[in-house]
């Protein structure tokens, strides 16, 4: 059923959303389709690093997901300043809304950044460091991060009330789950193979280090 803004105004008036329940980490054996990983979304992409680093990082996440924001907090800074900014990574964000909450986060987002990937990455920091006070009370949150970005209240509420962002991140998260069978937050894909829930720096640091050699 495709999400409405009336939908979305009657949930964005209720209490909180239950975040994501904590994934195992499955390394999968058969890596997803390189033209399935790259066929060109409904919104643009919001990738850093260079077009021709030898790494590949996609991440679905969701700004309510305590996971995401752990990683956000814990592991992403050092893989953008170890592999990212000495371009050996390129690291592509997805959002893959786990409730209505997640939707209007990424909406405003991407309004706020418009086309510009390190502004988009910035203001996802800032909503996973306020991750608690956007579950609680997510309009006035949102309205908070976009004053500091120069967007006005009723920017914000325009902003709410697009149906065509609603319906390409609705058409989005379908592609997400239907062809790369993504079933929740957070979900990494490291030059096509799948690894799904949380993931420590050492880790992904070694994962990246054995592609680079190869």
């Amino acid at each position: 059923m495709p999400i409405t803004r009336r939908a979305l105004a009657a949930a964005l008036s209720l209490a909180g959303f239950a975040g994501a329940s904590k994934l195992r980490l499955i390394d999968s054996a058969i890596a997803s389709e390189a033209a399935d990983l790259s066929k060109p979304t409904s919104l643009p992409q919001m990738v850093l690093g260079a077009a021709n680093a030898p790494v590949t990082i996609i991440e679905y996440a969701a700004s309510t997901c305590p996971h995401c924001a752990r990683f956000n907090r814990d592991v992403f800074p050092n893989i953008k300043s170890e592999f990212i900014d000495t371009g050996k990574v390129r690291y592509v964000f997805r959002e893959f809304p786990l409730n209505i909450k997640d939707v209007a986060c990424a909406m405003v987002a991407r309004t706020i950044a418009k086309d510009d990937s390190a502004k988009y990455f910035a203001v996802i920091d800032v909503m996973f460091h306020q991750q608690d006070e956007l579950v609680k009370k997510t309009t006035d949150t949102l309205k908070r991060i976009a004053h500091q970005a120069g967007l006005s209240d009723q920017a914000v509420e325009n902003c709410l009330k697009d149906q065509a962002t609603l319906d390409k991140i609705q058409a989005d998260q379908k592609f997400a789950i239907d062809t790369l069978k993504i079933e929740g937050t957070p979900t990494f894909f490291v030059n096509g193979t799948m690894i799904v829930g949380e993931i420590e720096f050492e880790e992904l640091r070694k994962r990246i280090n054995s592609l680079l050699k190869t």
